[in-house]
């Protein structure tokens, strides 16, 4: 039977409150700060507010509060009232971010510096929210959608958009302009996954050789990872046998691979990347 949706506790409330709005001034500080006053934007639907901004003269918060409803009431459909309001709230902090610093002067005149610093705050501020359950832009929902329908790849569909944006932000600026907003877009991506993903990258690795139990023993006493049996069976010999799975960061990857081969250099080992790892024992225990 389904479990009935479980409500967070207070500590888990605050704790998501606390970063989801410092993640939210971030952002806002990275744009009133940095990029809106040296013709930089981002891309998304922030992307086209900066730019309904700059040929309205009206607040920036204004139309990023306005351009996002739409998608709000999207995500509260197809995701769920947490994420919703999680959204919301957001947004609602980063618009009145840059209301509040809409006539502060930027921190550098110097377009390099300002995409260098904005992109990294940008990415900072973005990821935050995105990991405690929110988000500051409707184009990934609409993505997520547009996936599901189209069958297209979400960071394809995200690529294309923001592809258009930056296109038309040539023409509302100019083309140095939407350079260096695709540098800052990029800057951001790469910031915004480290914060999401976190800077212990793990991999999870699969073996499948005959010596399975050496293996897995010499991984857990050299490495001192734990290792999981999965029972297979070959597609070709019809043989019964058990594949060894373990997770271990990327520093420990080519050690990993070493010991594999010195007992088996016929082992097959298949490594994929992990987003996350949460519960077990993922603890590395001593190994001298």
């Amino acid at each position: 039977m389904a479990k009935v949706h479980r409500k967070i506790s207070k500590l888990e409330l605050i704790k998501r409150i606390v970063f989801i709005t410092i993640g939210a001034i971030l952002m806002g500080v990275a744009l009133e700060l940095f990029l809106v006053n040296n013709s930089v934007i981002d891309g998304g639907i922030t992307g086209l507010a900066i730019m309904a901004s700059y040929l309205t003269k009206l607040p920036l918060g204004l139309f990023i509060l306005i351009f996002n409803l739409p998608f709000l009431f999207i995500g509260f459909k197809q995701i769920g009232k947490t994420f919703a309001f999680s959204t919301l709230y957001g947004i609602v902090v980063m618009s009145a971010t840059t209301q509040l610093l809409h006539h502060v002067h930027a921190f550098t005149e110097e377009k390099l510096l300002a995409v260098l610093f904005g992109g990294i705050l940008l990415g900072a501020g973005v990821g935050l929210v995105i990991r405690y359950g929110g988000s500051l832009d409707g184009t990934e929902i609409v993505a997520i959608l547009a996936s599901k329908k189209f069958g297209m790849p979400v960071g394809q569909i995200i690529m294309i958009v923001n592809v258009f944006i930056f296109i038309v932000a040539g023409f509302v600026f100019e083309w140095d302009s939407a350079m260096y907003s695709m540098v800052t877009y990029y800057l951001a991506t790469k910031v915004m996954d480290i914060v999401v993903e976190g800077i212990e990258e793990s991999k999870s690795v699969t073996i499948i050789s005959q010596d399975y139990e050496e293996i897995s023993e010499t991984i857990m006493t050299r490495l001192g990872r734990s290792t999981t049996y999965i029972q297979a069976r070959g597609g070709y010999s019809r043989e019964e046998t058990q594949m060894v799975y373990c997770v271990v960061n990327r520093l420990e990857v080519a050690k990993l691979k070493s010991i594999v081969q010195e007992i088996d250099p016929k082992a097959f080992i298949a490594i994929e990347h992990v987003s996350d790892v949460l519960g077990g024992n993922f603890s590395k225990r001593e190994i001298h």
